[in-house]
C-alpha cells in the first residue's frame, strides 16, 4: 500500500535544515514505502523548493516524479466535489489539504505522511474516524 504524502512531508524530506527532516528520513528508512502524492501538491512543493532551497532542488523533485520515485494521483470530477465539501466543512482546510483527504478517502488509505498536525488532526474522513498522521 502506498504512503500518501502532503507538501510538508515532501519538502521536509528535501530540506536538511527543516525541523522535520530527520524524523521524515528516519521514518522512510524504517518503513520504506512507495510515495503517493496528489497532483495538487506538486506546484506547492516545486514553489517551496525553488524559493527556499534553489532551482536544483526543484529540478531534483521533478526528476523524482519523472522516474516514479513519487507517484502522482490525479483528481476525478467527484474528487473535486468532495474537496469543495471538505473545504466548506473545515474552514481552515485549503484546496491542497482538502484534496489530500479526498484522495485518502477514495483510495481507502488510513495513513498520511505530513508535518501538519493542526489541520489534518481535526479532519474526520468519511472512511475512518481519523487519519494516522506520521511520522
Amino acid at each position: 500500500m502506498p504512503l500518501l504524502v502532503d507538501t510538508g512531508f515532501v519538502f521536509a524530506l528535501a530540506d536538511r535544515r527543516d525541523a522535520w527532516h530527520a524524523r521524515v528520513r528516519t521514518y522512510l528508512e524504517r518503513l520504506p514505502q512507495a510515495l503517493l502524492a496528489p497532483i495538487t501538491i506538486v506546484p506547492e512543493v516545486a514553489y517551496l523548493l525553488r524559493q527556499r532551497i534553489g532551482v536544483n532542488a526543484e529540478r531534483a523533485f521533478v526528476a523524482s516524479l519523472a522516474t516514479g520515485e513519487v507517484s502522482i494521483e490525479q483528481l476525478t470530477s467527484r474528487d473535486w466535489i468532495r474537496t469543495e465539501t471538505l473545504m466548506s466543512t473545515y474552514e481552515n482546510l485549503g484546496l491542497v489539504d482538502a484534496s489530500v483527504v479526498t484522495i485518502a478517502e477514495r483510495l481507502k488509505l488510513t495513513t498520511l505522511a505530513t508535518t501538519d498536525r493542526r489541520d489534518f488532526g481535526i479532519v474526520r474522513p468519511a472512511h475512518v474516524e481519523r487519519l494516522l498522521l506520521v511520522p
